[in-house]
């Protein structure tokens, strides 16, 4: 039986990314609505978050994919980022429904929705965090330069960036 040696590039995986990517726009549209009053149209805006997050996700994993191999740890990366795809695209599932009641039940009171909703996804990749560390255990403490190497560089740079040129512009 043939098995893609990559799992984060397969078909399935690319299609829920595109899932994903909608969800998690969609509820970023629908809190800037709520919150903040923009002019552009809501497709517009959509688009923009849409582009913004695809772009940011990929340019992330291709810049783990040249840290991998430039410390021969191409392996590790693609089972952590095949499961990290994983649990985004099934908290992405979960979130559809959500924006759905959001979006068409204008009458509730969507501060504190908005709240919970970011305490779940901080809590979320919190968990999603520990039961990885949890899992690779073993590689992670024979290899601990190159996680927190990785840690520093990947996971937390990017939000640091992001913080930078949004506070900025």
């Amino acid at each position: 039986m043939y098995k893609d040696s990559n799992n984060v590039r397969s078909t399935f995986t690319a299609s829920m990314f595109f899932v994903q990517l909608f969800s998690f726009s969609f509820f970023i549209l629908l809190f800037l609505k709520h919150f903040i009053f923009h002019e552009n149209s809501d497709k517009i805006v959509f688009l923009q978050i849409f582009t913004f997050l695809g772009v940011f996700i990929l340019s992330k994993y291709l810049i783990e994919k040249i840290i991998a191999t430039t410390f021969k740890m191409e392996e590790f990366v693609d089972q952590f980022n095949l499961l990290k795809v994983s649990y985004r695209t099934y908290f992405s599932l979960l979130l559809l429904p959500i924006n759905i009641i959001l979006f068409y039940n204008p009458e509730t009171n969507k501060s504190w929705v908005y709240l919970s909703l970011a305490a779940i996804i901080i809590f979320t990749n919190f968990i999603i965090y520990i039961i990885t560390l949890k899992t690779y255990q073993n590689l992670v403490i024979r290899k601990i330069f190159y996680f927190i190497l990785y840690l520093c560089t990947l996971e937390i740079a990017p939000y640091y960036f992001m913080y930078y040129f949004i506070t900025k512009n």
